[in-house]
């Protein structure tokens, strides 16, 4: 029987090692991408088209818990490295009226207008009509989905390891 190929899109990068990361990595490429695309979607169905991936995910993470947060603990939350790529990214949401932010001492504190919570509502009920009803659907497991979730967080914690020993190099 004939093996089928490994599903990379580097065949160059493949370890003797560990083909199976290759494998991973092409699959978090194209889920990222999948992933980007839905959340652009969502939330232009939710009724703003203006907003890119990233700043999709700022605003859901600002309205989080409902709480004022400082841009330091949003970047480390999200391990966005680039303060400013969130920075230039809040200021849009700020003037297009999702976000709102004040001053303490040094610290500029972000949370959600009323109308940004709003949105971030609009694109739950959106989430839950076209993407948690096909889960229900797909017969994908929950407890597996929570699994795979913890590894993504843990290999994650090896690419950030990797990515300071590089800059060592």
């Amino acid at each position: 029987m004939k093996v089928p190929p490994n599903v990379v899109s580097s065949a160059h990068l493949i370890s003797e090692h560990s083909v199976e990361l290759s494998e991973f990595e092409f699959g978090l490429i194209v889920a990222k991408n999948a992933f980007d695309r839905w959340m652009s979607r969502c939330m232009s169905a939710a009724g703003e088209p203006r907003l890119t991936p990233i700043e999709v995910s700022l605003l859901h993470h600002v309205n989080h818990r409902e709480r004022e947060k400082k841009l330091a603990d949003i970047c480390f939350v999200l391990n966005i490295e680039d303060t400013h790529v969130v920075s230039y990214a809040l200021k849009k949401l700020i003037n297009l009226g999702w976000v709102q932010s004040r001053k303490e001492g040094k610290e500029v504190l972000f949370c959600t207008t009323e109308a940004g919570a709003a949105l971030c509502e609009q694109y739950r009920q959106i989430r839950e009509q076209c993407l948690i009803n096909m889960l229900k659907e797909s017969g994908l497991d929950n407890a597996e989905i929570g699994t795979t979730a913890q590894l993504l967080r843990r290999l994650s914690s090896l690419y950030d390891q990797a990515s300071r020993a590089s800059a060592a190099l």
